[in-house]
């Protein structure tokens, strides 16, 4: 039966125990990485188009739905993935095709995991590059016409494209040069968070929520505490989504499955808390404390209080910006990492190069566009991709009683016809007569793809189980 399995199956091989290390070593700070990502929390606050942004009912709901977000990944979309990596030692494109079938792990998640990373890079390379544009404190776009029409600055342009392709090019040469360029500028988000955190934390005795609810929005009312919570932990658990499905392939580096808890519990849960607790708590004292002049009335991110605010003074600001725009490259080259892996497997017949400087090209145009710029609808296709194969991969856990199965032949039904139905749930605000309709879409996904899986190979929707060279190690 071993004869059945596609090459790149009979050829992966698990990562012995002994290279394996503690969760502080690897898990825990590269997920804190992930969620101390600017792009990730200067937007908590301002959340939604209602006036007052998640800050409209105080700060508790906002608090209580980073945590409960936090919780959430760690729990539906991190866990079984990390224990799958943990037990077995392999990474995501083998351990999902138990879910997806032999054939169509390729497809499913192997090369849609790779294809989303360059909607990331272009999301990185955007905000990289109206970071650095800011600092001279001159407009992103211009407007065009009568129906103001935005045109992308060309100098904003030219560093998005510079900023795409030097991430992948250093991708493309490996991890050991991702790693070079990795080691400490994670720890550069959470030094700015504390410092703006220590210049605003007077003003929040003082913060009411009518200093922040903008009356001239009118014909819109300020959310309610439930309705932010559900806004808050539909945009984190977005973000999050593929970075939960990767939990395979971090935590296949993990000794045992208290590694794979603490590193999800600290890494996810602790920084999603971290890092966006301190970026509301930042825009709150900024109101509290008199520091948002009145052009910015009604502004709820945090870095341009800084920069246009009296946070800090405006050297300082643009330094900080610097700052924050060198410390996203680390991630966009992890970005372009996972994607050549996930194409090298998935085509490996197509060189490299041009597969991935293809895909950089997407990005660049994303980035340079201004789609790219559009976050949050960025954050709802992910969680509507990978909410689904995250909740059929934990149900096909559940079934396989808390282990992996092994590769399934060709293509599996059960998880490909929960992965389409968990997608149309999850994606519904972009179905005409839909929005709004579905309750924490990424989450909704997760439910779908799950319960659809399990009933699915209960009716006997599976195909066969192959056999696998390092199939039995550590399941």
């Amino acid at each position: 039966m071993a004869a059945s399995l596609p090459d790149y199956l009979k050829a992966v091989r698990p990562v012995p125990a002994d290279k394996r290390s503690a969760w502080y070593l690897n898990t825990a700070q590269t997920y804190a990485s992930v969620m101390l990502w600017f792009v990730f929390w200067k937007g908590l606050a301002g959340a939604g188009e209602a006036p007052g942004g998640t800050l409209a009912a105080g700060l508790a709901a906002p608090l209580l739905a980073l945590l409960a977000a936090g919780l959430i990944c760690h729990f539906l979309f991190y866990l079984v993935p990390g224990l799958l990596g943990m037990k077995t030692g392999l990474p995501l494109y083998v351990v999902g095709t138990s879910t997806y079938g032999a054939r169509g792990g390729l497809l499913m998640p192997g090369f849609l995991m790779g294809l989303l990373q360059f909607g990331w890079l272009g999301v990185n390379a955007y905000a990289v590059s109206e970071l650095l544009y800011k600092c001279s404190g001159l407009p992103l776009v211009e407007q065009a016409g009568e129906l103001k029409v935005p045109i992308p600055n060309p100098a904003h342009a030219l560093v998005a494209a510079v900023f795409a392709a030097g991430a992948a090019f250093v991708g493309l040469k490996g991890i050991k040069y991702v790693a070079r360029v990795a080691s400490f500028f994670p720890l550069i988000p959470l030094v700015v968070l504390l410092v703006l955190f220590a210049n605003t934390a007077d003003g929040l005795p003082r913060f009411t929520t009518d200093m922040v609810v903008d009356t001239a929005k009118a014909g819109k009312e300020p959310m309610a505490a439930v309705e932010i919570v559900v806004l808050l932990c539909t945009v984190v658990v977005g973000f999050f989504a593929t970075a939960g499905a990767a939990g395979a392939d971090l935590a296949m580096n993990n000794r045992h499955a208290k590694d794979v808890q603490l590193g999800g519990l600290t890494g996810i849960t602790l920084a999603t808390l971290v890092a966006g607790g301190l970026a509301v708590l930042i825009v709150a004292g900024a109101y509290g404390a008199s520091l948002v002049p009145p052009k910015l009335q009604g502004n709820l991110d945090p870095l341009d209080l800084m920069k246009e605010g009296g946070i800090l003074p405006p050297a300082a600001s643009n330094t900080v910006m610097i700052l924050l725009a060198i410390s996203c490259f680390p991630g966009g080259c992890f970005s372009a990492y996972i994607a050549a892996t996930s194409f090298k497997t998935t085509m490996p017949r197509v060189n490299p190069f041009i597969s991935v400087g293809l895909g950089t090209l997407v990005s660049i145009l994303l980035a340079v566009s201004g789609l790219a710029g559009q976050v949050i609808n960025v954050f709802k296709i992910i969680g509507a991709s990978f909410g689904p194969v995250c909740g059929a991969m934990a149900a096909d856990y559940l079934l396989s009683g808390g282990k992996w199965s092994g590769p399934r032949a060709g293509f599996n039904p059960a998880g490909w016809i929960s992965w389409v139905l968990g997608f149309v749930v999850g994606a519904a605000d972009f179905i005409p007569g839909m929005k709004d309709k579905v309750l924490c879409p990424p989450v909704a996904a997760f439910l779908v793809g799950f319960v659809f899986y399990y009933l699915l190979a209960k009716l006997g929707a599976e195909s066969r189980t192959l056999r696998m060279p390092s199939a039995d190690e550590g399941a």
